[in-house]
């Protein structure tokens, strides 16, 4: 019998902190004079009693985590978290439905950034603020989960990281403290630097804190209807600078801060990872210039180009203009772009970087073997030997992403969805993303229009995809619950 007790009294005491994160936009609404402040003071005092509760009934001092336990604790506080986050829009506006108000508090802390909320502009500045939290905290939480667990549990290859400056587990609580102490600095230095960057380019003070949220979190909830759009101009050249900082490895910024800058651009996986964002912006732009007329200068094709492909590849989802005015061929590159995703420890999310590069020397050794089978090929990755439980994980990773993502568009499709807001549904909720294209979706891009059954589903996709879709899926396995 698993030991929950050192699972369920972190959770209890990451629900506290939630709840005393509430009074940030509590002070905000009262700032503005808005009533709406009681709705978090309210939200806030059962969430802080909730999670003491929890807390104080598993005390105890837990120094250690078995693996079981390490998979509970990861998808067991992106599952409950969503609860407590959702209490706002139930309690005060939007005065949502439960379904769409879990749906906005699950893609807030999974850093999608699909809203299920039809208008935005009308909402006080404090729902603003908590949805800018929710992806915050979301982002700095699976950089750490990355870092600490993902390596541990071996999930998607994720294991040829454990050396990576953070080998865990044995004592797995006192050093998770001491790695998501150095994230936190990192990722606070980030955005600070954005918010500063953001003010000096003209925007208010509310308007850059929530744009530097979404950006440095690559979660992308905007405070507007026109998402990035209201922002034209120079903030999108710093928008795309933070979101590919903020998709590329912690660990190598954490080096950078040690004046070690030699590995950022030693790294195989950052460098791929641009030259992929320059293939891809150069295709589109020639496309644009070259078959569609009447889009603007090439300064401005290429600064709307930069953006938009920089926001889906890194999944942070923000939106400068209309992209399927770009034609087929560019829609179908972004898909692809969001299918590849950022790098592994980053805030970035989909299949990443790393994944895609092993897939490419497996396939690549697999062809050498058919011409000459009896040659021996070691893949290797950054002059370091893959092994083969490496290249197995990777291998089962994106098979089962690419096998729930289809059943993702089979299931929005029963629900009468259209089959390209289907596709772009699904497409959206397992790489986390944010954008959903199709005739249901409204105009600020929510998806309020669908029916409950397809915001359930990619509710549920937007959990598998974030967690890496094994360290949920192997907790239906009842060879778990014996080990």
């Amino acid at each position: 019998m698993i030991d929950l007790r050192p699972v369920v009294h972190p959770i209890g005491k990451i629900i506290v902190t939630f709840g005393v994160a509430m009074m940030a936009p509590l002070l905000v609404d009262w700032w503005h004079g808005n009533p709406h402040w009681r709705v978090f003071l309210q939200s806030g005092a059962l969430t802080v009693v909730a999670g003491l509760l929890l807390s104080v009934a598993t005390w105890g001092d837990y120094r250690s985590l078995t693996i079981q336990q390490a998979f509970l604790l990861t998808s067991g506080l992106w599952a409950v978290l969503p609860v407590f986050g959702a209490l706002p829009f139930l309690l005060g506006q939007p005065d949502a439905a439960f379904v769409d108000a879990y749906f906005e508090a699950m893609s807030g802390l999974t850093t999608t950034g699909t809203t299920a909320f039809a208008e935005l502009d009308v909402l006080p500045h404090g729902t603003h603020l908590w949805r800018a939290i929710l992806h915050w905290t979301g982002g700095l939480g699976i950089v750490v989960v990355a870092m600490v667990f993902l390596p541990v549990m071996k999930v998607g290859g994720m294991q040829f990281f454990r050396s990576e400056g953070f080998d865990t587990l044995g004592k797995m609580l006192p050093r998770a403290g001491q790695i998501a102490a150095e994230m936190t600095r990192i990722y606070m230095m980030l955005t600070a630097a954005c918010v500063v960057t953001f003010l000096l380019l003209g925007m208010t003070g509310f308007d850059a804190i929530v744009q530097a949220f979404g950006t440095v979190s690559t979660g992308g909830f905007s405070n507007y209807d026109a998402s990035f759009g209201a922002f034209l101009g120079p903030p999108e050249w710093a928008a795309s600078v933070f979101m590919i900082l903020a998709s590329i490895p912690f660990i190598r910024m954490v080096q950078a801060t040690r004046g070690q800058f030699t590995p950022i651009w030693r790294d195989i996986q950052i460098r791929a990872y641009l030259r992929w964002i320059g293939y891809a912006c150069a295709i589109i732009v020639v496309y644009r210039i070259v078959f569609l007329q009447h889009q603007g200068t090439f300064v401005e094709i290429l600064r709307e180009t930069v953006f938009n492909v920089v926001s889906i590849f890194s999944g942070t989802g923000f939106a400068s203009t209309n992209v399927l005015e770009w034609g087929h061929l560019p829609l179908a590159v972004l898909i692809i772009c969001g299918l590849i995703g950022g790098c592994t420890g980053s805030t970035g999310c989909s299949v990443k970087v790393f994944r895609y590069l092993v897939l490419f020397q497996a396939v690549r050794a697999q062809l050498r073997r058919m011409h000459s089978p009896h040659r021996v090929y070691a893949l290797r990755y950054e002059g370091r030997p893959l092994s083969q439980d490496v290249t197995d994980s990777v291998m089962a990773f994106f098979t089962l992403f690419m096998l729930t993502f289809g059943l993702l568009i089979v299931g929005l499709s029963l629900t009468g969805l259209h089959p390209r807001t289907a596709l772009t549904g699904a497409w959206t909720a397992i790489a986390n993303i944010g954008v959903v294209w199709g005739p249901e979706i409204t105009a600020n891009g929510s998806i309020a229009q669908f029916p409950d059954s397809a915001k359930w589903m990619m509710t549920l996709g937007m959990y598998l995809g974030r967690l890496e879709l094994v360290s949920v899926l192997v907790l239906l396995l009842p060879r778990f619950w014996r080990g």
